[in-house]
């Protein structure tokens, strides 16, 4: 499944996951998160990604979650 959110490319920070468009990692997202930051502060800190990108890729993870279940 390709993802709608995600991106990897070598060149771009040597191939780590980001949000498409971006130079933004999936792990600062998550980081965020589990910090117990929100989406919101995530988006206040990294205006390059927009709420779409970021419930697309929630989305997507929830997916690839339930189909391992």
């Amino acid at each position: 499944m390709k993802s709608k959110a995600i991106s990897s490319d070598l060149r771009i920070l040597g191939g780590t996951p980001v949000f498409k468009g971006t130079r933004v990692p999936m792990q600062t997202l998550i980081d965020y998160l589990e910090s117990g930051e929100s989406i919101e502060d995530f988006l206040e800190g990294f205006p390059s990604v927009s709420r779409e990108q970021v419930i697309t890729f929630l989305e997507e993870a929830k997916e690839k979650f339930l189909a391992k279940v």
